[in-house]
């Protein structure tokens, strides 16, 4: 198999990705029916999800306003007239044989969103959002000869965001897909649990030389993870280009990614918008929305993570990589900002950004925390910063507070008495010990004064072993090099 080097080497790979988002909203896109998931199977079932003859569907409003409120963030023409249509395919999950989706006239086109790679920004046009309600879910058991169908993901909307055909790598595709799931939980109209299903993306692959036309394309279906995104698109890539140099021949296709293998499998012949036979949906009129109610949703927009992330590097003075940290997820972004609010000196807004980055993401990673969930009142990160920035303690010590905090859930100022930690910045006591200090290695103090700089950190080390590791650092520096 060749290897990403040799795409590069002289193959380009075109993608287009088609994002399926779950519409956060309570119930289905066409009836009342609840969209809380793991609920038992086929318990959150209407009869219009089960399509029973003589029912009609129902549009769900708040459905729209969310499509709307997306349409706004990534920069999308919101058209104030869309319609719904119809999609025939027959599947045992989808009990009325066809699927309400937005085809000739959905409610958002253009729009981009800008991605960084490298150092490199880029952005990736959109070319349409529309709605959509979702099938059921085929369950095969674990002999594989029998399948259970559970409507209950049947009617759930969906927005399918569509890119144009603007990436260019696994990895411009996985940032991509990273960039608009922040943007999904930040404006709050999809909470973006690819475990779960609520953010599935469909990638169309396909690889030419440049300046040719481009090549074949094969869509894989439903991947569930950025990681496996990435894989499937680089195996893909590679799996055409050896059929074109072998002297073979593609077929548009669709495929699915096997995550045991890190392979792509052929799954059907990939299927035109004619052989869906779309047309109107007859039981629903056009969708209208007033230029004043687009307005109304414009304006209750959230700050939106590029914004945000260019007002803390300026209000925070946070460097730029980690302001794209801090901002990469709302939820840690709000805790941030809420850290720095309680801080008494606003000017430590950098040492609590450091903090966040090293310490908490380092504890959440290891215990599989979540921000929301941390053992602690995020108030105590504050606090720790405090008693930093004030010398009552130093940053050595504070990691042991921290690790404490961590434990107990004990605020720091407690945990700094109940231990005894308190720094020692009392200058008569420091220049005690570093005369002590001196004085029994009075040889190295000549070897320092000849020339050996080095040293200096040699006396640091035993001036704070003399302190039990709780001398002022500055101080110690300061006197030391007084003395010496």
């Amino acid at each position: 198999m060749f290897d990403m080097a040799d795409l590069q080497n002289g193959w380009e790979i075109v993608i287009g990705l088609e994002v399926h988002a779950q519409i956060s909203s309570n119930t289905k896109l066409f009836s009342t029916s609840s969209t809380e998931p793991g609920a038992d199977p086929n318990t959150h079932v209407s009869l219009f999800d089960a399509a029973f003859p003589g029912t009609l569907p129902v549009l769900n409003k708040y459905c729209i306003d969310q499509a709307i409120r997306t349409g706004i963030a990534i920069n999308g023409t919101v058209h104030e007239i869309s319609v719904f249509d119809r999609k025939n395919y027959f599947y045992p999950d989808l009990p009325s044989g066809y699927q309400i989706t937005q085809f000739y006239h959905p409610i958002v086109t253009d729009g981009e969103i800008s991605i960084v790679d490298d150092g490199v920004q880029k952005t990736i046009r959109i070319e349409r959002i529309h709605i959509e309600q979702d099938a059921g879910k085929s369950v095969h058991d674990l002999s594989q000869t029998e399948t259970y169908i559970d409507l209950n993901r049947a009617g759930v909307p969906l927005m399918e965001i569509v890119s144009k055909p603007d990436i260019r790598s696994a990895n411009e595709a996985m940032l991509y897909v990273k960039k608009l799931r922040t943007i999904l939980r930040y404006i709050g109209t999809c909470d973006c649990n690819m475990e779960n299903g609520n953010l599935r993306v469909d990638a169309n692959v396909s690889v030419h030389k440049p300046g040719t036309e481009f090549g074949t394309r094969a869509e894989i279906k439903n991947i569930n993870s950025i990681k496996f995104l990435g894989q499937a698109v680089t195996y893909e890539a590679n799996r055409q280009i050896d059929i074109i140099e072998s002297g073979g021949t593609l077929v548009q296709e669709t495929r699915l990614f096997d995550a045991s293998t890190g392979e792509t499998r052929s799954m059907r012949t990939k299927e035109n918008a004619a052989d869906y036979r779309y047309f109107p949906e007859p039981d629903l009129n056009p969708v209208v929305v007033t230029s004043n109610r687009i307005a109304e949703i414009k304006n209750s927009m959230p700050e939106l993570p590029d914004v945000k992330k260019q007002r803390f590097i300026k209000q925070y003075s946070v460097s730029e990589s980690d302001a794209d940290i801090l901002t990469e997820d709302i939820a840690i972004a709000d805790t941030f900002e809420q850290v720095v609010a309680k801080l008494k000196n606003q000017d430590s807004a950098k040492l609590v950004a450091n903090w966040i980055i090293v310490e908490v993401f380092g504890f959440m990673n290891q215990y599989s925390f979540s921000i929301d969930k941390l053992p602690f009142d995020i108030k105590y990160i504050a606090e720790l910063v405090d008693l930093i920035t004030d010398n009552t303690i130093s940053g050595k010590i504070a990691k042991t507070v921290f690790a404490e905090m961590c434990k107990s859930g004990d605020s720091p100022s407690s945990i700094v008495e109940k231990m005894g930690l308190r720094q020692i910045s009392d200058e008569n006591t420091i220049r005690s010990s570093i005369a002590a200090v001196l004085e029994q290695n009075a040889d190295k103090v000549a070897e320092y004064k000849s020339g050996k700089d080095k040293l200096f950190g040699f006396f640091v080390g035993l001036v704070m072993k003399e302190l039990h590791g709780k001398g002022n650092p500055e101080i110690i520096n300061k006197i030391l090099k007084e003395l010496l």
